[in-house]
């Protein structure tokens, strides 16, 4: 009997989420991942508790000798959020020494297929701007995101090529933007200049991360990453993050 209920408790919890999310208009899921077919183990991809952009996060101080509730904290390029992401999560990206060995840390974007694409971004553990060499690495083509369109075109859109069309810069993080009221540029893989894409309609969207420590100007060959953007929707959480 007590299995019995433990389960109803379960599917009931399921289903408060199921439809939470869907009143909240989340269609988007973010699963990290790394593409490492020679095993190289110089890669990594996940998303992991405490590292991602805090929105009213919950703070504590000292006072008088013992601990208490302190002031919530946002950081001002990160005003809204995924109201799922209890934990403060972010993607974390990595790959570790040269950028020519064969292997990156990825992100499939679920729930896109079908969708006209009006808008990509994400907010990036950057304290300056996307040119500040301080923080995350901001390549030209690392973290980028890699968009197939329903004719099978594939696009590119790095961190810092083309520039975002809206930069918000906080404390410790930067907002990047690409699209919304203008339009969303990216490199077409068949080469060439960039192109507008606003409007095409989606097969798979993949955020890719693949270059080095011998990356400039930071040869970091890291990127922590939140607030997945795509046409408004925000994803914060995803996969099974570590920490606790």
């Amino acid at each position: 009997m007590k299995r019995r209920l433990a389960f109803a408790a379960a599917g009931i919890s399921l289903l408060a989420v199921t439809a939470s999310a869907v009143a909240m208009g989340n269609w988007l899921n973010v699963r990290a991942g790394e593409f490492d077919p020679l095993k190289t183990r110089l890669v990594q991809g996940t998303w992991v508790n405490g590292i991602g952009c805090p929105t009213e996060a919950r703070t504590a101080a000292f006072v008088g000798g013992e601990v208490v509730d302190g002031p919530s904290y946002t950081d001002p390029a990160c005003p809204t959020g995924d109201p799922r992401d209890r934990h403060v999560r972010g993607l974390l990206l990595a790959k570790t020494g040269p950028t020519a060995n064969v292997a990156s840390a990825v992100a499939q974007i679920g729930g896109v297929r079908g969708k006209t694409l009006t808008e990509l971004g994400y907010d990036i553990r950057k304290p300056g701007g996307a040119s500040d060499p301080r923080g995350s690495h901001c390549g030209a083509g690392a973290p980028r995101f890699n968009v197939v369109t329903s004719d099978g075109s594939l696009y590119f859109l790095g961190c810092n090529s083309p520039s975002a069309d809206v930069e918000t810069v906080g404390e410790g993080w930067t907002r990047l933007r690409w699209g919304g009221s203008s339009e969303l540029r990216a490199f077409p893989a068949s080469g060439g200049g960039t192109v507008d894409i606003k409007g095409m309609t989606v097969e798979s969207i993949t955020i890719v991360f693949d270059e080095g420590q011998d990356a400039g100007p930071d040869q970091f060959g890291l990127a922590v990453l939140d607030n997945i953007d795509v046409n408004g929707r925000l994803v914060g959480t995803g996969g099974v993050a570590t920490g606790k």
